[in-house]
């Protein structure tokens, strides 16, 4: 039984009482999908997750991408497309002028209005270098619907920078800290607030810093408690895990 007649079972199941809106709700979340051959879009993801299928575009042509967002702007569904580059950008905005384009953040989107949550994630970046991974972040975190503040530079070599910005770091439901070099500055802000902090390791840095290895392992040994780290430049799944804490 293919989706459609599933669904139109579903409903006339329903209609007439014989199961329960949470078995209908149960039997929907899991549907459905749609196949493009060299892709299957998870267009129900927005149902089981709360935010839809986000897509990675380094790998892919332009001409898969482009029938990709066809389908998703026909179904109404979420745009956000990361690690796209200018040029691709140029040539999906040709065809489809709602586009928008963050250059530092590397993202095409769409963003929808969506009900915003009052609670606040803070992003704490050690240097301007990581400004392009804390932005991806930004924007993850605002087209989800949450409220961010963003304070960069202020890493350890300046530690006054950091304990200026105290009050924001009291405030905030949720802080994101991104940091190349060694990653110290995950460890400093875990221990100066109860908050939950996500560290975010990035390939800045020289030689021994490993593009991100030597972060990525000062934050995964971090003393201060209350630290959780995802991969190296992932500043896309930071925003992500910080907006289901934050709701």
């Amino acid at each position: 039984m293919d989706s459609k007649k599933s669904i139109k079972k579903l409903l006339r199941d329903l209609s007439s009482k014989k199961i329960t809106i949470k078995k209908a709700y149960t039997f929907l979340k899991d549907l459905p999908y749609k196949n493009l051959g060299f892709a299957r879009l998870d267009y129900h993801r927005s149902l089981r997750k709360g935010f839809g299928e986000v897509l990675y575009c380094e790998g892919k042509t332009h001409q898969e991408i482009k029938k990709i967002l066809k389908v998703l702007l026909k179904r109404k569904a979420t745009v956000f497309f990361t690690r796209a580059d200018k040029r691709l950008y140029g040539y999906l905005k040709a065809c489809h002028p709602d586009l928008k384009y963050n250059e530092q953040a590397r993202i095409i989107y769409i963003k929808k209005q969506r009900p915003r949550n009052r609670k606040t994630v803070l992003i704490l970046t050690a240097g301007t270098s990581d400004i392009p991974v804390a932005e991806e972040a930004r924007l993850t975190l605002e087209v989800m619907g949450n409220k961010v503040v963003s304070v960069y530079d202020v890493g350890v070599a300046g530690i006054h920078r950091l304990l200026d910005k105290i009050s924001e770091i009291s405030r905030a439901n949720v802080i994101i800290v991104i940091a190349g070099m060694e990653g110290a500055l995950a460890s400093v802000v875990a221990g100066l607030t109860d908050r939950p902090v996500i560290a975010v390791p990035t390939s800045v840095g020289y030689g021994a810093s490993f593009k991100g290895i030597a972060p990525l392992l000062t934050m995964m040994n971090c003393c201060s408690p209350g630290v959780t780290v995802v991969n190296i430049d992932n500043g896309f799944g930071a925003g992500y895990f910080a907006s289901l804490i934050n709701r």
